[in-house]
């Protein structure tokens, strides 16, 4: 497996949130504003005016409609920026229609968006499958780093990134990923704890398992990390989100970082939801995604 050589510092200039004005959406404000502070960014404010209906009779386009549509959409937007916690940072306002992650496919590539930071209701199980999840298909399709922010995060006064946990799969490169997270634990002199988890094994191969799996994951963390970090190594062996999500309650983790696939096949594509969905409705922090 590549092992990272060094890290680079992180550089968010653009950082997207998109809105729908609901509490979910709210709740992900904080944490875009505690990263444009630290990082100087800019913050795009987006919201998505949801495609007129077919209609089956052929009518004249009513631009009042339009125009009552968009000036509330406006309204919103002007509420959101007196929020205090945009103070000293710059902000623009983006108002489309169409389909949500059309949309902001294709605000990403247009404003050279570093990050999006969404928040979500955290649908699970046949709700999700019911009602869908434009969550979800944002942090699957989207060519940059996505936070979600869950309905069961845990609101600070202060976010601080002292504990980052960086779960991988040791089947794929992890050089995207933890170059991110290594970055950001550099930025915030962080606790690093990068873990492994290998379900299905028998208890009587368990410490064999755990020394080869730690040795493995020590050989990813730059020597160089250490200097500023303070890195760990963990094995657990419980179903993938389960051990994601008790390992992040017992360290108290700000931030979890971890990869995403494009579709839901990974190599626990037998499982019967996506690791990173039953992460994100139940984790007690963000989550940052990035794609591979």
């Amino acid at each position: 497996m590549p092992t990272l050589s060094k890290v680079s510092r992180l550089s968010l200039k653009n950082i997207l949130v998109p809105t729908d004005f609901s509490s979910a959406s709210q709740s992900a404000l904080p944490f875009a504003q505690a990263l444009a502070q630290t990082y100087g960014s800019t913050v795009l404010l987006a919201h998505t005016i949801p495609p007129e209906p077919h209609r089956q009779i052929v009518t004249d386009h009513v631009p009042e409609e339009d125009e009552v549509v968009g000036g509330n959409a406006r309204l919103k937007m002007d509420t959101l920026l007196e929020e205090p916690g945009f103070a000293g940072i710059p902000v623009k306002t983006l108002l489309d229609r169409g389909d949500v992650d059309d949309v902001i496919s294709e605000i990403v590539s247009e404003h050279a968006i570093d990050l999006v930071v969404l928040g979500t209701h955290g649908r699970r199980g046949v709700s999700k499958m019911i009602l869908g999840s434009e969550a979800e298909r944002i942090y699957r399709s989207a060519t940059c780093p996505v936070l979600t922010v869950g309905p069961k995060v845990q609101h600070k006064v202060e976010w601080g990134l002292r504990q980052i946990l960086c779960p991988i799969d040791t089947s794929e490169d992890p050089a995207q990923m933890l170059g991110y997270a290594l970055s950001l634990a550099e930025e915030h002199q962080s606790r690093f704890i990068l873990m492994q988890v290998i379900p299905l094994v028998p208890w009587q191969h368990q410490a064999e398992m755990e020394e080869r799996s730690r040795q493995t994951l020590e050989k990813l963390i730059p020597e160089q990390s250490k200097d500023w970090c303070s890195p760990e190594c963990v094995v657990r062996w419980e179903y993938p989100p389960e051990a994601i999500l008790l390992e992040a309650e017992k360290r108290g983790a700000d931030l979890i970082v971890m990869s995403v696939h494009r579709s839901h096949a990974t190599s626990w594509s037998h499982l019967p939801w996506p690791i990173a969905s039953e992460v994100i409705s139940q984790a007690p922090c963000p989550v940052l995604t990035i794609r591979v």
